[in-house]
Protein backbone atom coordinates (compact mmCIF):
# COMPACT_ATOMS: atom_id res chain seq x y z
CA UNK A 1 0.00 0.00 0.00
CA UNK A 2 1.53 3.32 -1.12
CA UNK A 3 0.44 6.75 0.10
CA UNK A 4 1.39 10.35 -0.55
CA UNK A 5 1.58 12.40 2.63
CA UNK A 6 1.50 16.20 2.76
CA UNK A 7 2.59 17.07 6.30
CA UNK A 8 2.71 20.49 7.94
CA UNK A 9 6.29 21.20 9.01
CA UNK A 10 7.05 24.13 11.29
CA UNK A 11 10.07 24.28 13.54
CA UNK A 12 8.40 26.52 16.13
CA UNK A 13 5.64 29.09 16.53
CA UNK A 14 7.89 31.95 15.43
CA UNK A 15 8.99 30.43 12.13
CA UNK A 16 6.93 30.11 8.98
CA UNK A 17 5.52 26.66 8.28
CA UNK A 18 4.81 24.82 5.05
CA UNK A 19 3.46 21.58 3.66
CA UNK A 20 6.13 19.00 2.82
CA UNK A 21 5.43 16.01 0.57
CA UNK A 22 6.50 12.51 1.58
CA UNK A 23 6.02 9.14 -0.08
CA UNK A 24 5.01 6.30 2.25
CA UNK A 25 5.76 3.03 0.49
CA UNK A 26 4.82 -0.51 1.48
CA UNK A 27 2.42 0.56 4.24
CA UNK A 28 0.90 -2.41 6.08
CA UNK A 29 -2.92 -1.97 6.19
CA UNK A 30 -2.92 -3.33 9.76
CA UNK A 31 -0.68 -0.54 11.03
CA UNK A 32 -2.17 2.22 13.11
CA UNK A 33 -1.78 5.72 11.69
CA UNK A 34 0.87 6.56 14.28
CA UNK A 35 2.79 3.39 13.50
CA UNK A 36 2.84 4.46 9.87
CA UNK A 37 4.31 7.81 10.97
CA UNK A 38 6.85 5.95 13.13
CA UNK A 39 8.07 4.10 10.03
CA UNK A 40 8.24 7.37 8.09
CA UNK A 41 10.26 8.98 10.89
CA UNK A 42 12.69 6.04 10.94
CA UNK A 43 13.28 6.59 7.24
CA UNK A 44 13.77 10.33 7.74
CA UNK A 45 16.23 9.78 10.59
CA UNK A 46 18.11 7.24 8.45
CA UNK A 47 18.50 9.92 5.78
CA UNK A 48 19.67 12.49 8.33
CA UNK A 49 16.45 14.51 8.15
CA UNK A 50 14.34 15.92 10.96
CA UNK A 51 11.53 13.50 12.01
CA UNK A 52 7.93 14.67 12.10
CA UNK A 53 6.90 15.78 15.60
CA UNK A 54 3.51 14.54 16.80
CA UNK A 55 1.95 13.97 20.23
CA UNK A 56 1.37 10.44 21.49
CA UNK A 57 1.42 8.46 24.72
CA UNK A 58 -0.83 5.48 25.52
CA UNK A 59 -1.80 4.72 21.90
CA UNK A 60 -4.99 3.12 23.19
CA UNK A 61 -7.41 6.02 22.76
CA UNK A 62 -7.34 6.83 26.48
CA UNK A 63 -4.83 9.60 27.19
CA UNK A 64 -5.99 12.17 24.62
CA UNK A 65 -2.45 13.11 23.63
CA UNK A 66 -2.56 12.29 19.93
CA UNK A 67 -4.56 14.33 17.49
CA UNK A 68 -4.24 16.27 14.25
CA UNK A 69 -6.22 16.91 11.10
CA UNK A 70 -6.33 14.37 8.27
CA UNK A 71 -7.75 15.86 5.10
CA UNK A 72 -9.49 18.55 7.10
CA UNK A 73 -11.13 16.18 9.62
CA UNK A 74 -9.99 15.95 13.25
CA UNK A 75 -8.71 12.41 13.97
CA UNK A 76 -9.46 11.37 10.39
CA UNK A 77 -12.44 9.76 8.65
CA UNK A 78 -13.39 7.06 11.17
CA UNK A 79 -16.05 8.15 13.69
CA UNK A 80 -15.51 7.56 17.39
CA UNK A 81 -11.80 6.94 16.86
CA UNK A 82 -8.59 8.67 17.91
CA UNK A 83 -5.59 8.92 15.58
CA UNK A 84 -3.82 6.10 17.43
CA UNK A 85 -6.85 3.82 16.96
CA UNK A 86 -7.19 4.67 13.27
CA UNK A 87 -5.76 1.90 11.07
CA UNK A 88 -4.39 2.22 7.58
CA UNK A 89 -6.97 -0.26 6.23
CA UNK A 90 -9.42 2.64 6.24
CA UNK A 91 -7.45 4.24 3.40
CA UNK A 92 -6.86 3.13 -0.17
CA UNK A 93 -3.68 2.52 -2.11
CA UNK A 94 -2.63 5.75 -3.81
CA UNK A 95 -4.48 8.08 -1.43
CA UNK A 96 -3.12 11.58 -0.82
CA UNK A 97 -3.40 12.64 2.81
CA UNK A 98 -2.95 16.14 4.22
CA UNK A 99 -1.84 16.27 7.86
CA UNK A 100 -2.13 19.52 9.84
CA UNK A 101 -2.10 20.45 13.54
CA UNK A 102 -5.12 21.69 15.48
CA UNK A 103 -5.79 25.28 14.38
CA UNK A 104 -6.93 27.46 17.27
CA UNK A 105 -5.59 30.59 18.95
CA UNK A 106 -5.92 28.91 22.34
CA UNK A 107 -3.76 26.00 21.11
CA UNK A 108 -0.44 27.62 20.14
CA UNK A 109 1.73 25.52 17.89
CA UNK A 110 4.81 23.91 19.42
CA UNK A 111 6.28 22.07 16.43
CA UNK A 112 4.93 20.37 13.28
CA UNK A 113 1.74 18.56 14.40
CA UNK A 114 2.19 19.33 18.11
CA UNK A 115 0.18 22.07 19.85
CA UNK A 116 0.05 23.29 23.45
CA UNK A 117 -3.29 22.27 25.01
CA UNK A 118 -2.47 23.70 28.42
CA UNK A 119 -5.60 25.83 28.18
CA UNK A 120 -7.65 22.70 28.87
CA UNK A 121 -5.65 22.04 32.05
CA UNK A 122 -6.30 25.57 33.27
CA UNK A 123 -10.05 25.22 32.63
CA UNK A 124 -10.14 22.04 34.71
CA UNK A 125 -8.04 23.66 37.44
CA UNK A 126 -10.47 26.59 37.58
CA UNK A 127 -13.22 24.14 38.55
CA UNK A 128 -11.42 23.21 41.74
CA UNK A 129 -12.06 20.17 43.89
CA UNK A 130 -15.18 18.73 45.52
CA UNK A 131 -15.57 19.32 49.27
CA UNK A 132 -17.93 16.39 49.92
CA UNK A 133 -16.10 13.90 52.20
CA UNK A 134 -16.51 10.72 50.14
CA UNK A 135 -13.47 9.02 51.65
CA UNK A 136 -11.04 6.95 49.62
CA UNK A 137 -12.34 4.39 47.15
CA UNK A 138 -15.78 3.91 48.74
CA UNK A 139 -17.82 0.85 47.91
CA UNK A 140 -19.90 1.23 44.77
CA UNK A 141 -23.12 1.01 46.77
CA UNK A 142 -22.05 3.37 49.57
CA UNK A 143 -23.32 6.50 47.81
CA UNK A 144 -26.70 5.95 46.21
CA UNK A 145 -26.86 7.56 42.77
CA UNK A 146 -29.83 7.29 40.38
CA UNK A 147 -28.92 5.28 37.29
CA UNK A 148 -29.80 8.13 34.93
CA UNK A 149 -27.45 10.49 36.77
CA UNK A 150 -24.70 7.87 36.90
CA UNK A 151 -25.03 7.19 33.17
CA UNK A 152 -24.90 10.90 32.31
CA UNK A 153 -21.84 11.39 34.49
CA UNK A 154 -20.02 8.38 33.06
CA UNK A 155 -20.76 9.44 29.49
CA UNK A 156 -19.40 12.93 30.18
CA UNK A 157 -16.38 11.55 32.05
CA UNK A 158 -15.37 9.69 28.88
CA UNK A 159 -13.96 12.98 27.51
CA UNK A 160 -10.19 12.62 27.10
CA UNK A 161 -9.46 16.28 26.36
CA UNK A 162 -7.85 15.64 22.98
CA UNK A 163 -8.97 18.98 21.54
CA UNK A 164 -10.67 17.63 18.40
CA UNK A 165 -13.85 19.54 19.27
CA UNK A 166 -11.97 22.84 19.29
CA UNK A 167 -10.05 22.04 16.11
CA UNK A 168 -13.19 21.17 14.16
CA UNK A 169 -15.36 24.01 15.45
CA UNK A 170 -15.61 26.97 13.06
CA UNK A 171 -15.38 29.26 16.10
CA UNK A 172 -12.68 27.23 17.92
CA UNK A 173 -15.05 26.89 20.88
CA UNK A 174 -14.26 24.69 23.87
CA UNK A 175 -17.92 24.24 24.83
CA UNK A 176 -18.10 20.47 24.37
CA UNK A 177 -14.99 19.86 26.45
CA UNK A 178 -16.01 22.29 29.20
CA UNK A 179 -19.59 21.04 29.18
CA UNK A 180 -18.38 17.46 29.60
CA UNK A 181 -16.18 18.37 32.57
CA UNK A 182 -18.98 20.36 34.23
CA UNK A 183 -21.58 17.63 33.60
CA UNK A 184 -19.27 14.93 34.95
CA UNK A 185 -19.48 16.29 38.51
CA UNK A 186 -22.65 18.35 38.17
CA UNK A 187 -24.85 15.27 37.87
CA UNK A 188 -23.44 13.48 40.94
CA UNK A 189 -24.44 14.05 44.59
CA UNK A 190 -20.87 14.80 45.69
CA UNK A 191 -20.58 17.46 43.01
CA UNK A 192 -23.54 19.52 44.21
CA UNK A 193 -21.92 21.81 46.87
CA UNK A 194 -19.69 23.55 44.27
CA UNK A 195 -21.87 22.85 41.22
CA UNK A 196 -22.73 26.43 40.27
CA UNK A 197 -19.48 27.98 41.46
CA UNK A 198 -17.65 25.42 39.35
CA UNK A 199 -19.68 26.21 36.23
CA UNK A 200 -19.15 29.94 36.71
CA UNK A 201 -15.39 29.56 37.24
CA UNK A 202 -14.79 27.19 34.34
CA UNK A 203 -16.82 29.20 31.82
CA UNK A 204 -15.00 32.35 32.93
CA UNK A 205 -11.67 30.59 32.35
CA UNK A 206 -12.79 29.58 28.85
CA UNK A 207 -13.17 33.28 28.08
CA UNK A 208 -9.73 34.08 29.46
CA UNK A 209 -8.18 31.42 27.24
CA UNK A 210 -9.65 33.15 24.16
CA UNK A 211 -11.72 30.24 22.88
CA UNK A 212 -14.57 31.16 20.54
CA UNK A 213 -18.29 31.12 21.29
CA UNK A 214 -20.43 28.05 20.69
CA UNK A 215 -23.08 28.37 17.99
CA UNK A 216 -24.32 24.75 18.20
CA UNK A 217 -23.13 23.76 14.73
CA UNK A 218 -22.42 20.23 15.96
CA UNK A 219 -19.06 19.63 14.30
CA UNK A 220 -17.58 19.00 17.75
CA UNK A 221 -19.92 16.09 18.46
CA UNK A 222 -19.31 14.67 14.97
CA UNK A 223 -15.54 14.30 15.50
CA UNK A 224 -15.41 13.55 19.23
CA UNK A 225 -13.62 10.19 19.58
CA UNK A 226 -15.68 9.43 22.69
CA UNK A 227 -18.92 10.61 21.06
CA UNK A 228 -19.74 13.16 23.76
CA UNK A 229 -23.19 14.56 23.03
CA UNK A 230 -24.15 18.21 22.56
CA UNK A 231 -26.49 18.01 25.55
CA UNK A 232 -23.52 18.61 27.87
CA UNK A 233 -23.27 22.11 26.40
CA UNK A 234 -26.91 22.78 27.29
CA UNK A 235 -26.26 21.56 30.84
CA UNK A 236 -23.21 23.82 31.12
CA UNK A 237 -25.19 26.84 29.91
CA UNK A 238 -28.02 26.09 32.32
CA UNK A 239 -25.71 25.80 35.32
CA UNK A 240 -23.83 28.93 34.31
CA UNK A 241 -27.05 30.94 33.98
CA UNK A 242 -28.29 29.70 37.34
CA UNK A 243 -25.00 30.76 38.89
CA UNK A 244 -25.33 34.21 37.37
CA UNK A 245 -28.98 34.67 38.36
CA UNK A 246 -28.37 33.50 41.89
CA UNK A 247 -25.15 35.56 42.00
CA UNK A 248 -23.29 32.43 43.00
CA UNK A 249 -19.60 32.41 42.32
CA UNK A 250 -19.62 36.18 41.89
CA UNK A 251 -16.35 36.26 43.80
CA UNK A 252 -14.78 34.60 40.76
CA UNK A 253 -14.74 37.03 37.86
Amino acid sequence: MNLTLHIWRQRNANEKGRMVRYEARGVNPEMSFLEMLDVLNEELIGKGEEPVAFDHDCREGICGMCGFMINGVAHGPQRGTTICQLHMRHFKDGDELYLEPWRARAFPLVKDLVVDRGAFDRIIAAGGFISAPTGSAPDGNAILIPKQAADLSMDAAACIGCGACVAMCLNAAAALFTGAKITHLGTLPQGQPERYRRAHAMVAQVGREMFGSCTNIGECEAVCPKEIRLEVIARMNRDFLRAMVADRGSDIA
